[in-house]
């Protein structure tokens, strides 16, 4: 009997050791399924979109939850269990970035999560335009849905004061230039962006400026280089430009420019200067007014920076438009009224 038993203890040993063995082997079969299925899942099968280009923000502080309806939402049909249990696994949740981002058609799930955790984001940019007035600056920027807007109702002082500007009026202080940048970027960033472009750029130019010209100040070049970016778009007359009221300041001779007088209108300038706006003053009417005026009246470009600070060497005290975006210059006022007798009153 006991060897019966015996026999049956031992034959019970042997099969649920092969049960056990078959259940091992078959649970590590579904391990690598399920293994093999979620790398091809993740690395190989593409995300379904709604279009072939998606695009998406991740705001800062989200969780990966967060992201993946935000991902959801935008038109990215992504698993959000599967794509929140990837990024914990890989510990990449930890790495996700905040900013702009664009999905394509064929992205899969690990290229998603990868282009995330690296800020591989997409940008955009705004151009602020060389003769641009302030205003102007600040309507691109609220006109742009690509930009965060925070400065609404924001005083310009208080700008000046958030951007450390020793100045009391912001106008010509902004670097015209294209600014590329992440969308949801804030509209004070990019100022302060062509903040800090401006004063190297005019740092830069000032320290290699010819000797002994009639501007005491950086500023004071930056409100000269806004007049002749305003007086001339005409590059081969730029530095001649400059030279002329640079002339003029060293002899004291009023600028008499007539940007300045328009500037100064504001908004009842209706695109033409009458005789009684000429004589009508203003801070900026530099008809009324000897020397610069008390601000730049537009933003300057590198070019017009670079004429006021090295400008062309001539007698030339006047000059008027040719009608051709040229100018025709002359050292006498007699002169000067002959070319004004011919190329703005035709005789």
């Amino acid at each position: 009997m006991s060897r019966v038993i015996g026999y049956t203890f031992e034959s019970m040993k042997r099969i649920f050791g092969k049960f056990l063995l078959y259940g091992v082997l078959v649970a590590a079969l579904a391990i690598l399924a399920a293994g093999t299925g979620a790398w091809y899942w993740a690395t190989q099968r593409p995300v379904p979109m709604d279009a072939e280009r998606v695009d998406y923000l991740v705001e800062r502080g989200g969780s990966v939850h967060s992201v993946v309806r935000t991902m959801n939402e935008a038109g990215i049909q992504i698993d959000r269990r599967a794509f929140v249990a990837l990024a914990r696994i890989t510990e990449l949740d930890r790495e996700i970035k905040a900013g702009a981002y664009e999905a394509n058609r064929g992205d899969t799930p690990w290229k998603l999560l990868e282009r995330m955790a690296l800020g591989d984001m997409t940008l955009t940019r705004l151009t602020l335009v060389e003769g641009w007035t302030y205003r102007q600056i600040r309507d691109a920027l609220a006109g742009s849905d690509q930009v965060s807007q925070t400065l609404a109702g924001v005083s310009d002082q208080e700008l000046l004061r958030r951007l450390g500007a020793p100045h009391t009026h912001p106008e010509g202080l902004f670097y015209p230039d294209t600014y590329v940048f992440t969308p949801g970027t804030t509209d004070f960033d990019i100022l302060r962006r062509a903040y800090h472009a401006q004063e190297q750029q005019l740092d830069k130019l000032w320290a290699e400026r010819e000797p002994d010209l009639p501007l005491a100040t950086p500023y004071e070049a930056l409100i000269l280089a806004s007049i002749v970016e305003k007086e001339t778009g005409h590059s081969a007359d730029r530095n001649r430009v400059a030279g002329v009221f640079i002339n003029r300041l060293r002899i004291k001779m009023p600028l008499q420019t007539d940007p300045t007088v328009i500037y100064g209108m504001g908004e009842s300038y209706q695109g033409r200067i009458r005789k009684r706006d000429l004589q009508t003053d203003t801070p900026w009417n530099t008809y009324t007014r000897g020397g610069l005026p008390p601000t730049p009246i537009a933003s300057s470009g590198l070019a017009a920076l670079h004429a006021v600070l090295n400008p062309e060497k001539h007698k030339y005290l006047y000059f008027v438009s040719r009608g051709d975006g040229t100018s025709e210059f002359s050292e006498t006022l007699v002169a000067h009224n002959r070319a004004v007798a011919k190329y703005i009153l035709g005789r």
